[in-house]
């Protein structure tokens, strides 16, 4: 992986986004993205994830993160990635789910040509952080974030969107806590 996506400020605030391996549009599914912020919300709570804005996408999920503790915050991510992978194959193999073949299947064979995976890969490798240390980048990924469900039709105004933190922006509570951006 490139050295110029790394976490190399360990008190930055970052932008990250991991993504589901072939772009699958995976949280469609109400229950999978039940599964990341359940997983958000303990490594707010255990490992000292900061997260300031946050936004959940058919394939992807957008974070602006930074910790308040002493893990590194690519230990977190990766734990992070490694528990929801194992909960999401979980989650596909219990509940009625049309594609449960197909995910399934695309899933083992992301896995299959490295060594290092034993069954499935849900994540694709890295999450491309970008540490926003000047405010015109604060914003201008902010504003990209909170967005993205609009410029993909999902919904007309970014607060309305359920699964963002767009609405704790706008001075409501959403579904996760965040320390807003000033």
């Amino acid at each position: 992986m490139s050295e110029k996506y790394k976490f190399h400020n360990e008190d930055g605030i970052y932008f990250i986004t991991p993504t589901i391996v072939n772009w699958i549009d995976l949280f469609t599914r109400q229950a999978y993205s039940e599964i990341v912020l359940d997983s958000l919300r303990y490594c707010q709570k255990e490992k000292g994830l900061v997260i300031h804005a946050w936004c959940i996408m058919p394939s992807h999920l957008h974070l602006i993160i930074s910790r308040s503790g002493n893990e590194q915050l690519s230990g977190i991510i990766r734990d992070f990635k490694k528990f929801t992978s194992k909960a999401i194959i979980k989650e596909i193999r219990n509940i009625k789910e049309s594609r449960k073949q197909w995910l399934l299947k695309a899933f083992k064979a992301s896995g299959r040509p490295l060594k290092r995976i034993t069954n499935y890969k849900v994540w694709q490798d890295g999450n491309h952080p970008v540490e926003l240390d000047t405010n015109k980048m604060l914003e201008q990924r902010l504003s990209y974030l909170h967005n993205n469900p609009v410029a993909q039709g999902i919904v007309f105004r970014p607060e309305d969107y359920v699964f963002s933190s767009a609405i704790d922006y706008c001075g409501g509570k959403g579904l996760l806590d965040v320390e807003i951006i000033e």
